[in-house]
């Protein structure tokens, strides 16, 4: 067999054995759209520019061992030889066109998978504002009035632009199925686009470590038909409550979806997860840019704190 034959059949086994040990199959290596197979590309790309170097190794370190044991009187004795011209330009050489091939493939796949540009769509690209709390996520659909907590629905083949912040401390949002993991930050504005080539459920949740609760901090993206979505749109706002600052307030504490919705009274719902038919006022906005003024937020303005509402902290100034 081959080298090439061998870069060729190792991805697909690096594969097989690393989808086996995602439980759920929510990962690039299964990937629900464009930009995790582009991932998914990339890997098998490195894994296979990579083995160029390593598979000689593999195979040289024992043909070495065997050829030069102690007992092999044919082995070639050249105690004087020190250097080899061929050898230098291979151990040199070799890396080096790794590097270089690498580097270039890095910057163009870092330009070509930029979080921020949006990806092509035949239909109308759909907003969606992202706020991370402790210790759920809340999704605001500022073209459609409604709002979910640990649901994330769309329509298939649609471009998704999502802008994150938090409420809270620095948190880290991933669909491994369908897009790379990015961070969001109070007072920051994060941008990502996402798009399903198909309808499916997958799991997102926060990679970074923010408390007592964070294991439980986990969504579900929902890629639907057109018709679907406008049904679950209508199924928001039929069985939804309005999320006003009073609800919002309760929401901002320190607690799970679960938690949450027994504090709101909508147990009826999936675990942990919240309707929301209306919106009241530039939510987003409103945490957004409460975070921008220079001056620390009074601990009766904090999430958690008693008649915490998103507006206090701007009120209190």
């Amino acid at each position: 067999m081959s080298v090439r034959q061998i870069s060729r059949i190792l991805p697909g086994a690096l594969a097989l054995a690393l989808t086996g040990c995602t439980g759920s199959g929510d990962s690039f290596l299964q990937p629900g759209g464009p930009i995790a197979a582009a991932q998914r590309t990339e890997l098998f790309q490195i894994f296979g520019w990579t083995m160029i170097a390593i598979l000689p190794v593999f195979v040289l370190v024992p043909l070495l061992l065997w050829r030069y044991r102690y007992r092999n009187a044919k082995a070639r004795y050249t105690p004087d030889w020190d250097r080899s011209a061929i050898l230098e330009v291979l151990m040199w050489g070799v890396p080096l066109v790794i590097v270089v091939v690498l580097s270039a493939q890095l910057y163009r796949t870092t330009h070509a998978l930029d979080p921020v540009q949006p990806l092509a769509s035949e239909n109308p690209p759909l907003r969606v504002q992202v706020v991370g709390l402790d210790w759920k996520w809340l999704f605001l659909y500022p073209d459609l009035g409604i709002a979910t907590v640990n649901e994330l629905a769309f329509p298939v083949e649609t471009s998704v632009a999502l802008d994150l912040t938090t409420d809270t401390v620095m948190q880290s949002f991933l669909i491994s199925a369908l897009a790379g993991q990015i961070y969001a930050m109070p007072g920051m504005r994060t941008r990502l686009h996402i798009l399903a080539d198909a309808p499916g459920s997958f799991e997102g949740e926060n990679t970074q470590f923010n408390g007592t609760g964070f294991p439980a901090q986990r969504f579900a993206a929902r890629a639907m038909s057109a018709a679907d979505f406008d049904a679950w749109v209508a199924q928001v706002r039929a069985d939804g409550q309005p999320l006003t600052e009073a609800s919002y307030a309760l929401l901002a504490e320190s607690s799970t979806g679960a938690q949450a919705q027994a504090r709101l009274g909508a147990e009826g719902m999936a675990p942990g997860v919240l309707h929301f038919s209306t919106v009241e006022g530039d939510l987003f906005h409103s945490i957004l840019h409460r975070y921008m003024h220079g001056n620390p937020v009074p601990p009766s303005a904090q999430p958690g704190a008693v008649g915490y509402a998103p507006e206090t902290a701007e009120q209190t100034r």
